[in-house]
């Protein structure tokens, strides 16, 4: 009988020891806690409750063991962007951006630039590559745009490629996007009477409206190459605004909130500049590519897809 009952326990226990233990209940991961961060942004900027917020959710980074997470701030018609980096246990912070040693600092912001089909100046396979983001009915954008046009393909008839980029700011100007919409219209026809037209409205942008732009496009169309029954069809069916959606979305993509906002082989300059400043930085750049060949439409690091057709740079 003894035999027996240490045969029993025996076995017991070898079935015991083979039975697979409950693993333990695996840790719930940080949740993250938009008041607490936006208080602690707060604090950090001295931003009082009359600047409105907008805390993005947590997204993947290229820094390690980081989430990135975009903060909007807002107080009437002004607004800025940053991006800051939080642990994945929500406990640190990084203000500023994160770099690969190994690739151009820009190169983020450079894959994001798609210049296919769009309104063009300057040197196709240029070493500096100029685009800029702007606004029809913005005063900001009207003399930037006189800068741009007195002065860069003077200074620099071969060694820049610039683009132009509809960013209209809708809730600010009333009739920008509609101005941009009749733009892309005319590009599609004749790409320099859209350069005309391009100053025509820079130039005319104190006395056109919402209510009179269209006839005062017609207007000025009415003795260019361009076909105006077309042009008034193109307008009215607003036939070009998934265009100037695109151009739109790619500027949010790359966090512009305000015109003119312009990239030089994508280092990104907002607001106004004075030509001086431009140049200065066109002049480094086109030497810095000389060596490096990381970025503008000589380096072989980016797709430019097909004109669509009858359009010619």
């Amino acid at each position: 009988m003894k035999n027996l009952l240490l045969a029993l326990l025996i076995g017991a226990f070898a079935v015991s020891a083979q039975t697979p233990k409950p693993k333990a209940a695996a840790a719930k991961p940080a949740a993250f806690d938009k008041a607490a961060f936006e208080s602690y942004i707060r604090h950090l900027n001295v931003w009082p409750t009359t600047i409105s917020m907008e805390i993005g959710d947590p997204k993947p980074s290229d820094l390690p063991g980081f989430y990135s997470v975009l903060v909007k701030a807002s107080q009437g018609k002004a607004s800025q962007e940053e991006t800051f980096f939080v642990s994945k246990d929500f406990k640190k912070i990084i203000r500023g951006q994160a770099f690969d040693a190994t690739q151009n600092p820009f190169k983020v912001d450079l894959d994001k630039l798609k210049t296919d089909g769009r309104p063009a100046l300057g040197t196709a396979g240029a070493p500096v590559v100029l685009v800029e983001f702007t606004d029809f009915e913005c005063p900001y954008c009207r003399e930037e745009a006189k800068k741009l046009r007195d002065n860069l393909l003077k200074d620099f008839p071969k060694d820049v490629h610039f683009y132009f980029m509809d960013f209209p700011l809708e809730q600010m100007h009333p009739w920008a996007k509609a101005a941009a919409i009749a733009g892309q219209c005319i590009f599609k026809q004749n790409v320099d009477v859209f350069w005309e037209y391009h100053d025509w409205v820079f130039e005319n942008q104190s006395t056109l409206t919402a209510d009179n732009l269209t006839a005062q496009i017609l207007k000025f169309s009415k003795d260019r190459k361009v076909d105006n029954i077309q042009l008034a069809r193109c307008m009215e069916a607003k036939a070009t605004e998934a265009e100037v959606d695109r151009t739109i979305a790619m500027g949010k993509s790359l966090e512009v909130s305000a015109t003119p906002t312009i990239f030089i082989n994508g280092r990104k300059i907002s607001g106004a500049v004075e030509w001086a400043d431009l140049k200065r930085i066109i002049d480094y750049e086109i030497e810095y590519q000389k060596t490096a060949k990381n970025a503008g439409e000589d380096c072989g690091c980016s797709v430019n897809l097909p004109m669509p057709p009858g359009i010619k740079r």
